[in-house]
């Protein structure tokens, strides 16, 4: 199981030099795992960079995989997982996703 990142998201979005880098993982849908925190803020970037349109075919795509929802155990170890490494609140959220789900980040 793989968890992507917002930044690698939309890395591979923009098509840009990174872009190849995080295909594989984007791609394996079978083995996608997607908080729902990412969502929020891809659609956020890209709706503000672009238009809502291109937001909601990113959604869609990234729809694909797994969509792990923010529940109170996750929030919990979220915040534990945020004090311990000094995370901003929604890589935290992102980060206790991964074990959660026996994935990789």
């Amino acid at each position: 199981m793989n968890v992507v990142e917002s930044s690698a998201w939309l890395s591979y979005f923009a098509g840009d030099a990174n872009a190849g880098v995080f295909s594989k993982a984007i791609e394996d849908t079978e083995k996608l795992i997607v908080p729902s925190m990412t969502i929020t803020e891809v659609f956020k970037c890209i709706l503000r960079q672009r238009d809502e349109d291109v937001a909601l075919e990113a959604i869609a795509h990234m729809e694909q995989g797994k969509v792990i929802s923010l529940d109170s155990e996750l929030a919990v170890n979220a915040a534990q997982y945020g004090v311990d490494h000094k995370l901003p609140l929604a890589d935290s959220i992102i980060y206790a996703t991964a074990p959660k789900h026996d994935a990789l980040i």
